[in-house]
C-alpha cells in the first residue's frame, strides 16, 4: 500500500513539474530548473501535501467559526450545525447537544484545526528549506561544470570578476525562482479556499467585493511589473560591474600598490556603489508600493461590506453577525495571502535581471565548448606536423597565423623566435589545444589533432609559460597540481631538475610553505622554476617552454637550460624564446614575422643567411654603452 501510494504520488508530482516546465521558456536556465525539480520530487511532494493540509484545515476552521458565531447570535439556543465535508459527521453529533456543549466542542475543533494548520505550515517551511538546500547542492556544481566545459577562448571573453559574479548569482536565482513559485502556488491555493468559503457559507454578493479587491491589487501589480523588470536589469548590471571591479582589484593588488593606483580604484568602486544605491532606491520605491495599497483595500472593503451586509440581511442579527464576523476574518486572511502573492511576484520580477545574466551565460547558442571524446592519445611515436595552419580570432580582422607548415620530429628540439605579436604564443595555444585552427590541420602521428581526445593529449604535455599560474596553497600542492598522487620522492626529483630545490629547502616550512595568492611570496624566477618543476613531474611527451626563463637572471637561466637539456634527451621540446642564446643548440629554429614563418634552420645556418635572425642576434649581442 505504501509503495502504491508513493508511486501514484511520484507520478502526480512528475506531471505537475512537466506541466509547470512546459510553461517555462525553452532556455538553458529553465531546463536546469526543471531538472532540479524533477530530481527533488519527494521534497516537492511533501511541500504539496503540506500545502493541501494547510488549505483544507484553514477552510474547515472558518466553517467552525461561522457555526460558533451562529450560536452566539442565536441568544444561547442550540442550532442545527451544518458543517461541510470531513466535518459533516461532527455537525450531526453536535446538533443533538445543548448550546453550551456545542460551543465548547466547536472551539475545541477550531483549536485542533489550527494546531493541524500550524504543523502543516511548519512542514511546508521545512520542506521548502530542504528543497532550497538541495538546489544549492545541485545548481552550484552544474554551473561550475558548465563554466569549465566552455572552451578556453570562449571563457576568455568574460572577465574573471564577471564569471565569478554570474556563478554566484546562478544558485540563488534558481533557488528564488523555485521557492517563490512554490509560495505563489500555496497562497493561490489558500485564496481559492477563501473564495469557496465566501461562496458556500456567505453571500455570493460579498464574494464580488473580494474579487474586486483582488483585481484592483492585480492591476496595480501589472502596472508596476514592467518598471520593476527594467530597474532589475539595470541593478543586476551595476552589481555585476561592482563585483567584477572588486575581483579585478584583488587580482592586480601588486600593480595597484606599485603604481599608486589605490585611490583611483577606490574612486571607481565608489562611483559604482553610488549608482547601485540609486538603482536600489528606485527598486524599493516600486516594490513597496503594493503593500500600503493592500492594507488600505480591506478597510475600504470592510466598510462597504458592513453596509451591504445590513442591506442583504435586513438587520437580522442571527444572520448578520456570523456572516460579518466570518467575512472579516476571511477578508483579513485573504488580504494577507494576496499581499504574499504580490511580494512573491515582485521578488520574481526583481531577479529577472539576474536571471537574464545567468541565461546569457548558460545559453549555448553563441558558445564554444571544450572538445569531448576522440581517440585516446598514448604517446608520441613519429612527430607533429602543421599543414597550412591559419588562425583568425573572432574579434580581430587580421590573421594571427598564416600558412604555417611545420614538422616537429619526435625527439627533436624546435625553437620559435620573433618579435612580440609575431604569432608565437598563438602557435603554442594551437598545439596545446586551447584553440583550434581556422584553416589547415595539426597532425599527430598521422592523426588530426581534432580527432584526438583532448584530455589524454594534454595529460602528455608539459607547459611552462611566461605568465605563471600558481595556487594559493603550499609548494608541494603546486608542483603536484597535475599529479596529486605523486610521492615525495618524485616531487623532490622534479624540484631538483627545475633548479628549485635549493630555494624551497631554504624556506622555513620547506615544501609545506604556503605561497599566497598567485605565489606573491615568491620572486618571479622562483615562480617560473616551480612551474617548470610542475611540468617536469608529468614526464611529458612534449615539453613546451613559452619564454619560461624570461624572469631569470643569466646564471639561473644557464642552470635551467642545463636541466632542460638533461631532461630533453630523447624527448620532444618546443621552446619559445626571447633570448636567442637559449636556442643556439635547437635542431630547428623558426623565425616568425606577422604570423608567417620567414626563416627556418639551425643557428649557424640562419646567421649565414644574414636575414631577420641574424639581425635579432646582432641586436642582442650588442653591448650597452657604459656611463
Amino acid at each position: 500500500m505504501h509503495r502504491r501510494f508513493r508511486f501514484v504520488l511520484s507520478r502526480l508530482i512528475h506531471r505537475l513539474i512537466m506541466r509547470f516546465g512546459a510553461g517555462l521558456p525553452r532556455t538553458a536556465l529553465a531546463r536546469l530548473i526543471r531538472q532540479t525539480a524533477q530530481q527533488a520530487w519527494p521534497l516537492l511532494a511533501a511541500n504539496l501535501l503540506f500545502s493541501l493540509v494547510l488549505a483544507l484545515s484553514e477552510g474547515l476552521t472558518f466553517a467552525v467559526i461561522y457555526q460558533a458565531a451562529r450560536l452566539l447570535s442565536g441568544g444561547g439556543a442550540a442550532v442545527v450545525l451544518t458543517l461541510p465535508g470531513l466535518l459533516a459527521p461532527l455537525g450531526q453529533v453536535l446538533s443533538a447537544r445543548p448550546a453550551g456543549s456545542q460551543f465548547g466542542l466547536l472551539l475545541a475543533s477550531a483549536v485542533g484545526l489550527q494546531t493541524l494548520m500550524s504543523l502543516a505550515r511548519y512542514g511546508n517551511g521545512v520542506s521548502a528549506g530542504w528543497f532550497a538546500a538541495r538546489c544549492q547542492r545541485r545548481v552550484s556544481p552544474a554551473i561550475h561544470r558548465h563554466l569549465l566545459s566552455l572552451s578556453y577562448g570562449c571563457a576568455s571573453r568574460y572577465s574573471v570578476g564577471d564569471l565569478a559574479n554570474r556563478a554566484t548569482l546562478a544558485p540563488m536565482t534558481v533557488q528564488t525562482q523555485l521557492q517563490e513559485g512554490a509560495q505563489v502556488f500555496t497562497n493561490l491555493l489558500l485564496v481559492g479556499v477563501y473564495l469557496v468559503v465566501m461562496l458556500l457559507l456567505l453571500s455570493p454578493w460579498l464574494s464580488l467585493v473580494v474579487i474586486a479587491m483582488a483585481l484592483a491589487l492585480a492591476l496595480v501589480q501589472r502596472q508596476l511589473r514592467p518598471s520593476i523588470r527594467i530597474i532589475s536589469r539595470q541593478l543586476a548590471e551595476v552589481r555585476r560591474r561592482l563585483v567584477s571591479g572588486i575581483t579585478e582589484d584583488i587580482q592586480i593588488l601588486r600593480l595597484l600598490h606599485s603604481t599608486a593606483g589605490i585611490t583611483a580604484a577606490l574612486e571607481r568602486l565608489e562611483q559604482r556603489a553610488v549608482l547601485q544605491e540609486v538603482r536600489m532606491r528606485q527598486m524599493t520605491r516600486l516594490v513597496m508600493m503594493p503593500e500600503p495599497i493592500s492594507d488600505l483595500l480591506p478597510v475600504l472593503a470592510a466598510a462597504g461590506i458592513g453596509l451591504l451586509s445590513w442591506h442583504l440581511f435586513g438587520g437580522n442579527g442571527a444572520l448578520l453577525v456570523p456572516n460579518l464576523v466570518t467575512f472579516v476574518l476571511v477578508l483579513q486572511r485573504l488580504n494577507l495571502r494576496l499581499a504574499r502573492i504580490s511580494g512573491s511576484l515582485n521578488r520574481l520580477t526583481e531577479i529577472s535581471g539576474s536571471m537574464q545574466q545567468v541565461e546569457e551565460l548558460l545559453d549555448p547558442a553563441d558558445k564554444q565548448f571544450r572538445r569531448q571524446g576522440g581517440v585516446p592519445f598514448t604517446g608520441l611515436e613519429q612527430g607533429i606536423r602543421l599543414e597550412g595552419v591559419e588562425l583568425t580570432y573572432p574579434e580581430r580582422q587580421l590573421k594571427a597565423l598564416l600558412g604555417i607548415d611545420l614538422e616537429i620530429p619526435v625527439g627533436s628540439t624546435v625553437a620559435l623566435v620573433g618579435e612580440s605579436g609575431a604569432g608565437k604564443s598563438s602557435l603554442v595555444d594551437l598545439l596545446v589545444g586551447l584553440i583550434s585552427p581556422s584553416r589547415g590541420r595539426i597532425v599527430v602521428d598521422g592523426l588530426d589533432l581534432q580527432r584526438i581526445n583532448l584530455d589524454s593529449w594534454q595529460q602528455k604535455l608539459g607547459v611552462v609559460s611566461q605568465d605563471v599560474l600558481l595556487l594559493s596553497g603550499s609548494i608541494r600542492e603546486n608542483i603536484a597540481f597535475a599529479l596529486p598522487d605523486a610521492g615525495e620522492a618524485a616531487i623532490s626529483v622534479a624540484a631538483v631538475a627545475a633548479d628549485a630545490a635549493g630555494f624551497i629547502e631554504a624556506l622555513p616550512e620547506g615544501y609545506d610553505t604556503v605561497i599566497g595568492e598567485r605565489g606573491f611570496r615568491l620572486s618571479g624566477g622562483q615562480r617560473q622554476r616551480l612551474s617548470l618543476a610542475r611540468a617536469l613531474l608529468k614526464n611529458p611527451e612534449l615539453l613546451i617552454l613559452d619564454e619560461a626563463t624570461s624572469a631569470l637572471d643569466s646564471p639561473s637561466e644557464a642552470r635551467i637550460l642545463q636541466a632542460v637539456d638533461r631532461f630533453a634527451k630523447g624527448r620532444t621540446v618546443l621552446t619559445v624564446a626571447h633570448r636567442l642564446s637559449s636556442v643556439v643548440h635547437a635542431d630547428q629554429i623558426l623565425v616568425l614575422q606577422q604570423g608567417r614563418i620567414v626563416e627556418r634552420g639551425r643557428h649557424g645556418e640562419l646567421l649565414e643567411l644574414g636575414g631577420c635572425y641574424a639581425a635579432l642576434w646582432d641586436g642582442q649581442r650588442k653591448p650597452l654603452p657604459c656611463r
